[in-house]
């Protein structure tokens, strides 16, 4: 991608526990295998991102890039490297939307000077300024889904928070769709839901849905995607999680 601009991606969802985190992982080990230079943004003070990546912690904290810095310097290791949460994080309800976006927006400038191809940005499950502010900034937003009986009414807060943040302040950003996720083919509750949310939004329902498999946590666990896990049950996962990656690595149309 040398010579382009880097793009940046949130991983986002107004409810806790619909897979978040493991799509951000997973999304950030297939862009670096891709040869890509992926920045990781923890914005979720949980810091379970943080976890996994540690070992390509860059040594800059996730509330830093909040603040009027002149420049920082990120060196990614095997193409990663990754802006931790940190417990300031959670101060971050006291500052203005009005000064805490544009430093952000600023932050993300700087991330790509330092070279960067690709920016994942986990969230934590509110809209508050960090979340606000990684959409203002952002270009492409996905939000993974659990098939419950909430999902539907989860969707439709989400596409319109994104709306209205497109129409009213960030024109260019574009939403790549829900990630059903945790998903039960032999629970007939979640065959219906997605069957009725494909119905409802069928442009927005990503085809590439990730089962409720315990081998993704155990990646997790393992600071490694679940590709790299070494059992007969997690070749399904794999596959699955290759898909979905597949499928945003394209609708962000990263060469």
């Amino acid at each position: 991608m040398e010579g382009r601009m880097m793009k940046t991606l949130v991983i986002a969802n107004q409810k806790g526990g619909v897979g978040k985190t493991s799509t951000l992982v997973h999304l950030a080990y297939y862009f670096a295998d891709q040869g890509l230079k992926t920045a990781v943004i923890d914005l979720d003070t949980q810091a379970n991102a943080s976890f996994t990546l540690g070992a390509f912690k860059s040594g800059t904290v996730a509330s830093s890039l909040f603040k009027n810095m002149a420049r920082f310097d990120l060196a990614p290791i095997d193409n990663m490297a990754v802006i931790e949460a940190d417990p300031p994080l959670a101060n971050l309800e006291k500052m203005k939307l009005e000064d805490a976006a544009p430093a952000f927006r600023a932050s993300i400038g700087r991330i790509e000077a330092n070279g960067f191809d690709v920016c994942l940005i986990d969230t934590a499950p509110s809209l508050g300024i960090a979340m606000v502010s990684a959409l203002l900034a952002a270009d492409y937003v996905a939000s993974p889904i659990e098939l419950e009986v909430y999902a539907l009414q989860g969707v439709k807060k989400m596409n319109a928070t994104i709306a209205g943040i497109k129409q009213q302040a960030n024109p260019k950003l574009e939403f790549l769709g829900m990630i059903p996720s945790k998903v039960d083919g032999r629970n007939p509750r979640h065959t219906l839901h997605l069957a009725e949310l494909t119905a409802a939004f069928p442009t927005l329902i990503m085809p590439t849905p990730i089962g409720n498999r315990s081998s993704i946590a155990d990646a997790l666990a393992s600071h490694c995607p679940v590709w790299e896990i070494r059992k007969t049950s997690a070749r399904v996962a794999a596959k699955e999680m290759l898909a979905m990656a597949k499928h945003i690595h394209d609708k962000m149309e990263i060469a």
